[in-house]
């Protein structure tokens, strides 16, 4: 059998697992295209859980109340983990930590572009647990189905940590709608900022996505751009409304012909803007990123150490 023969075999022996519902693991025969595209969606994600722990870290010292500061410290602490599973979860792809973190300093590498928008209130805490998490498990529970094993069981835990951390943030602004006229302002403002660039994050429309129709057919993606953004615009309505603040998109309308509501154009001109590092923090978040990874390298240095000392001793033991 020729090279091109087994090539072509294997090639029907994965898409053969793939329509059978069949997990993909690390040690299994896989299209090439299909580990690069992998690589850069679950990098894509771990980098998205890293960078956006700094807006919230920056809002710890100022948290309302103990009670605040404790939950915004665990959800942040979840983050972090989520970034590891992710990080890890690709290395079994053949890619190395240092090598994905170079490439998301270097800026080859993208995150969610809604990490470059300024968090300026507390307000923004909310809206940021409560939209951005909140679109996130719109797409991360399909993703729970992903045909890569290592990839799906990790995103079990994380769901299940995100949809904590979606309540925390309507908990937030449920409390600000309920204060003072002043702070149902503020919860309005950050839902104003926060709701567009939260739509964006699903990215492009389907037509227009280089990488949505073959992560379809791989079902590295079980849903469309446009699918799971229907279902963020769907189910956040509703709870606009029992906040009782206005909804930024005014020209949404419910269809009842399609069971779904139509809403306004999003502002693609802004998303590839900020896609190609132009958007508020771009600089600001990457910089935070490079001086901590810096700072840190004395500890991952005497990790290696260490660890090397301990297996010297037990070398020479055995």
């Amino acid at each position: 059998m020729s090279s091109e023969q087994q090539t072509s075999l294997q090639e029907k022996q994965f898409m053969h697992k793939i329509k059978a519902e069949e997990k993909i693991e690390p040690k299994d025969w896989m299209p090439e295209k299909y580990r690069k595209n992998l690589i850069r969606q679950i990098s894509q994600h771990a980098h998205s859980e890293v960078i956006g722990m700094q807006p919230e870290g920056n809002f710890l010292t100022r948290a309302p109340s103990l009670r605040r500061k404790a939950i915004l410290l665990s959800k942040i602490q979840d983050e972090a983990g989520h970034g590891l599973y992710l990080y890890s979860a690709a290395e079994t792809l053949g890619i190395s930590r240092d090598e994905m973190i170079e490439a998301l300093q270097s800026g080859r590498a993208k995150y969610a572009s809604i990490f470059n928008y300024p968090a300026l209130t507390w307000a923004d805490m909310g809206a940021i647990g409560w939209l951005v998490d909140g679109a996130a498990i719109v797409n991360q529970v399909s993703l729970q189905r992903t045909s890569y094993g290592p990839y799906a069981r990790g995103m079990i835990r994380i769901c299940k940590e995100e949809s904590f951390h979606q309540r925390q943030g309507y908990d937030i602004m449920l409390t600000l709608v309920n204060g003072s006229p002043e702070q149902k302002a503020m919860a309005q403002d950050s839902l104003n900022r926060f709701y567009w660039p939260a739509l964006m994050m699903f990215g492009p429309h389907d037509s227009e996505s280089a990488h949505s129709a073959k992560s379809m057919e791989w079902k590295i993606k079980r849903e469309t751009n446009d699918d799971l953004r229907q279902k963020f615009i769907d189910q956040t309505a509703s709870q606009i409304e029992f906040l009782g603040l206005e909804h930024p998109d005014k020209e949404l309308k419910w269809n009842e012909e399609r069971g779904h509501y139509d809403s306004g154009e999003i502002d693609w001109d802004e998303f590839h803007n900020v896609i190609a590092g132009n958007g508020h923090c771009n600089r600001q978040r990457l910089e935070h990123h490079i001086k901590a990874h810096e700072e840190g390298a004395w500890v991952r240095e005497a990790l290696v150490a260490y660890n090397a000392k301990k297996q010297a001793k037990q070398t020479e033991a055995a």
